[in-house]
């Protein structure tokens, strides 16, 4: 069958058209698989707690309050070891010297207890600058970490007892890979037998995170703070 002139420029418009519209329709699908966004969660707490460098930090915190630590169990000691003798003497006591007994009793328990608190407020506030100082390099870190591994969006995960995104691949999380990379770059050692504690999770602002207090581990206890006795 012969094609008019016509029919055949009919047909080479329309596969031009064709071939138009289906280099759109590629550069569109291109387009859009280049704009989709590479998102991550991390446990941003968990995660500064996890450095070298804060557990180094951190250790130090807890070397510094040791001893206030070994006094404090001095003074319960004492405490207790009154109690017992107290309880001992039963009725050789007299009623003053009982009442006495018990006043320096009393004395040395309200003392325990204030002593107790004020070395619990000023461990926390210690602690409490070590994590926010070691926080501010990692929150400045993870923004070039995220532009080099091409992480469009950075959301925090929060932890099991406050989540904050309820659901996500494992394989999102870049906690650990932050961990690895930050301890990389810092060049602070592993800190042997280091166990830090679990932080409150901060919510890092576009310039830089706030300052959370980190609070005294449930277990492992190897990071409680003097405790009352």
């Amino acid at each position: 069958m012969k094609l008019s002139y016509v029919s055949m420029l009919t047909i080479a418009a329309a596969l031009g058209s064709s071939t138009v519209a289906f280099s759109q329709a590629a550069a569109a699908t291109t387009t859009t698989a280049a704009t989709t966004p590479k998102i991550a969660t991390i446990a941003f707490n968990a995660t500064v707690s996890q450095t070298n460098e804060f557990q180094r930090d951190f250790n130090e915190v807890q070397k510094k309050f040791a001893p206030k630590e070994s006094e404090l169990k001095t003074l319960g000691d004492e405490v207790d070891s009154l109690k017992k003798q107290l309880q001992a003497a039963g009725d050789k006591l007299s009623e003053e010297e009982r009442t006495n007994r018990l006043k320096a009793i009393d004395t040395k328990e309200k003392q325990l207890q204030r002593n107790a608190e004020d070395a619990q407020n000023d461990f926390q506030g210690e602690s409490g600058q070590a994590f926010q100082k070691v926080a501010e390099k990692v929150f400045n870190f993870l923004q070039d970490y995220s532009k080099q591994n091409g992480y469009t969006i950075v959301v925090d995960r929060g932890n099991a007892q406050a989540p904050i995104v309820w659901y996500s691949d494992p394989s999102n999380d870049i906690s650990q890979a932050v961990v690895t990379a930050y301890n990389t770059k810092s060049g602070v050692p592993a800190q042997p037998g280091a166990n830090a504690p679990n932080a409150p999770a901060p919510r890092p602002s576009a310039t830089k995170p706030p300052a959370p207090k980190p609070a005294t581990p449930a277990a492992p206890k190897a990071a409680a703070a003097p405790q009352k006795q």
